[in-house]
C-alpha cells in the first residue's frame, strides 16, 4: 500500500541513483570523444534497450499505439530535452566535470515548478520561492570563490557553467512537455518516442556539420564505448523512463526535487573514482542546494 501511495516518489529516488551512474559514465566518454558522438550513440543504445524491454513488457516493440498528442508533445520533449538540453549538459562535463554540472542541475526543480505553474496550473508558493533562493545560493557557494580575500570570481570556466544552465532549461522544458504529452500512456513507450526524435535531431546536426566520419571514428575508443553503454542503460533506458513514471504519479515539482539529490550522491564516487578534489565549500554548497530543493517537497 505504501509503495502504491509513493510510487512516483520512489521512482524519482531511483532516477537520482541512475543519473549519478550515468553522469560519471558520460563524463569519462565525453572527455575522450566529445559530446556529439556520446549523445547520438547513447540514444541509439538506449533505444535498443527500450525496444527489447517494451517487446517483453507490452508485446509491442515500437509505440505504434500512441496517439497524435503523444507523438507531437513527446517528440517536442525529445528535441528540447535530449537535443538541446543534453547536448549542452554533456558539453559542460568536459569543462566543469559532471559533479559541478549535476550541482547546477539542482536548479531544474525551481525552473520546472515555475513552468509547471505557468503551463500546467501546478501550485507554486512562497515556500517554493525560498527553495529557489537556497538552491541558487548553494550553487553560488560551490562555483564562486574569493581567493586570498580578493574579488569574487568563478572557480570554473564561465562557458561550462553557461552550458550547464542551458542544460537546466532543456531538462525542465522536456519534463513539462513530457507530462503534457504522456497522459495515461506507457512511460517506457513515451521514452521511445522521445529518443526517436532526439536521435533524428542529432543525426540532422551531424549531417549538417559534416561530422559523420569523425563520429564513426571516435567509436573505436573502447573505454568511451564502455562508458556510453553503461550511461545509456542507466540514463535513456532506466533513468529517463523512471523519470516519466515519477511525473506520472506525482507532480513535476516533487519528482524533480527527489531527482535533484544527485549532487550529494555523486560526491563520494567523484572523489574516490574520478580523483577530484572535494573541499568544504563543495559539501556545503551541495547540502544547501538540496535543502532548497527539499522545500519543494515538504
Amino acid at each position: 500500500m505504501i509503495l502504491n501511495n509513493y510510487a512516483g516518489e520512489l521512482a524519482a529516488l531511483l532516477v537520482a541513483l541512475f543519473w549519478t551512474i550515468t553522469a560519471l559514465s558520460f563524463e569519462v566518454a565525453t572527455k575522450r570523444i566529445g559530446s556529439l558522438p556520446v549523445n547520438i550513440t547513447r540514444l541509439l543504445f538506449g533505444f535498443i534497450f527500450l525496444t527489447l524491454f517494451t517487446t517483453i513488457h507490452r508485446g509491442v516493440p515500437l509505440p505504434f499505439d500512441a496517439g497524435n498528442q503523444q507523438w507531437i508533445y513527446l517528440s517536442l520533449s525529445g528535441l528540447v530535452g535530449f537535443v538541446f538540453g543534453d547536448y549542452f549538459l554533456f558539453a559542460s562535463y568536459r569543462l566543469i566535470s559532471s559533479r559541478i554540472a549535476m550541482l547546477i542541475m539542482t536548479f531544474v526543480p525551481p525552473v520546472t515548478a515555475f513552468l509547471g505553474w505557468i503551463f500546467l496550473g501546478e501550485h507554486m508558493s512562497l515556500q517554493h520561492l525560498a527553495g529557489m533562493t537556497l538552491t541558487v545560493c548553494g550553487i553560488a557557494i560551490t562555483v564562486v570563490s574569493r581567493p586570498n580575500g580578493g574579488k569574487m570570481q568563478l572557480r570554473y570556466p564561465a562557458k561550462g557553467i553557461l552550458f550547464a544552465f542551458l542544460g537546466v532549461l532543456g531538462q525542465a522544458g522536456g519534463l513539462i512537455l513530457s507530462k503534457i504529452g504522456m497522459g495515461d500512456y506507457d512511460p517506457f513507450a513515451s521514452t521511445q518516442i522521445r529518443i526517436i526524435t532526439g536521435f533524428l535531431g542529432f543525426l540532422a546536426i551531424i549531417a549538417f556539420t559534416g561530422r559523420l566520419g569523425k563520429v564513426m571514428k571516435s567509436l573505436n575508443d573502447r573505454k568511451a564505448l564502455t562508458g556510453i553503454t553503461a550511461g545509456a542503460f542507466f540514463g535513456p533506458f532506466l533513468g529517463v523512463s523512471f523519470s516519466l513514471v515519477a511525473i506520472k504519479f506525482t507532480t513535476t515539482g516533487i519528482a524533480s526535487t527527489l531527482m535533484a539529490i544527485v549532487p550529494i550522491l555523486i560526491i563520494p564516487p567523484s572523489a574516490l573514482i574520478m580523483k577530484q578534489k572535494i573541499g568544504p565549500a563543495d559539501y556545503i554548497g551541495a547540502l544547501i542546494s538540496v535543502a532548497g530543493v527539499v522545500l519543494f517537497f515538504v
